[in-house]
């Protein structure tokens, strides 16, 4: 079984060639990458290399039912966007995929969601349908085995004592959090927390100015009294996510990968340290598209771990980790 393989791969070799392997399925199974491909002259009989797959551009999700499974679709998540805009939708014929895939990528980062109090201050995500983000969440939560674990709307000083409380308690808590409302917390209440991490998500959604990564983590890190902000990068489009540990430098699961694709030849790849377009590898969306060329901005550093700088400046306002150069 496919899905089986791939969170099972342990190596580079593993992972070179059942990607070799999805793109062949998808270039036969999902035919708007079949033409995307067929334009750039790729195909599975002259692709031999992961640096040789083409990357469906992102905004193929906003016009294009980008899908390579004929089994029903069990979910549609859509992207945020302002009021008009275009939205992304991402068919997802597996649920049970998704599923294994954020378990297991958390799992493998911050260890059992059981072991641990989940609080989820996601504001903009829970006043709209068919956010990945709150499907992940929610499932996070229900396996927590504090029954203090759930979500947030706007009621920031019910967080704000329970927080203080939990963290008093020494129990392991996790805050997971939107930008512009964990700015709003820190503006609102003071905080000294040692048992607690912050993760953000990324997104002002228009209810405050942007900023760059390092002045946000600044001021989270002095109202928390952390040390560190970690952070999540994931999209609407995916169903996997790289995580951060603090200073904005991500590490992805063995079954994604992040590549940088010069951004004056969306063929070409830059060396560590220069900075272009990400593109990423998915293998666990193969019921979909597996390659995207994203609009984020990133580098690779020294051993192989990726920087997320920002956005190209010509693409529109979008979901997760919106963080202007």
């Amino acid at each position: 079984m496919l899905s089986e393989r791939i969170f099972n791969i342990s190596n580079q070799k593993d992972f070179n060639e059942i990607t070799l392997e999805v793109f062949s399925y998808q270039f036969q199974q999902n035919k708007v990458y079949r033409e995307f491909c067929q334009l750039l002259k790729r195909n599975p009989e002259n692709v031999s290399t992961i640096e040789q797959i083409p990357f469906l551009p992102i905004e193929f999700f906003k016009k294009k039912k980008v899908i390579s499974s004929k089994n029903p679709v069990e979910i549609i998540f859509t992207s945020s966007g302002t009021t008009g805009a275009t939205t992304s939708k991402h068919y997802v014929t597996d649920l049970n995929v998704y599923e294994e895939s954020f378990l297991k990528a958390f799992e493998l980062f911050y260890g059992k969601p059981e072991e641990m109090v989940i609080l989820a201050l996601l504001p903009s995500y829970l006043e709209r349908q068919g956010s990945s983000l709150i499907y992940m969440a929610n499932s996070l939560i229900k396996l927590s085995r504090y029954p203090e674990s759930g979500f947030y709307l706007d009621d920031l000083e019910s967080l704000q004592k329970k927080l203080l409380a939990l963290d008093k308690s020494g129990k392991k808590i996790l805050l997971l959090g939107v930008s512009f409302a964990l700015l709003d917390l820190v503006e609102t209440y003071n905080f000294n927390l040692k048992n607690t991490t912050i993760m953000e998500t990324g997104g002002m959604k228009g209810r405050r100015k942007e900023m760059i990564r390092e002045e946000l983590h600044q001021i989270l890190s002095k109202g928390f009294g952390v040390e560190k902000i970690h952070s999540e990068y994931g999209m609407t489009e995916l169903l996997s996510q790289a995580y951060s540990k603090g200073d904005g430098v991500f590490d992805t699961p063995p079954w994604m990968k992040i590549l940088i694709r010069d951004p004056e030849d969306a063929l070409s790849y830059l060396p560590k340290s220069k900075t272009g377009g990400i593109n990423v590898i998915d293998l666990a969306n193969f019921n979909s598209c597996s390659f995207i060329a994203t609009q984020d901005l990133g580098k690779k550093s020294q051993n192989n771990q990726t920087e997320i700088l920002g956005r190209f400046d010509n693409s529109d306002i979008r979901g997760c980790n919106l963080l202007v150069l």
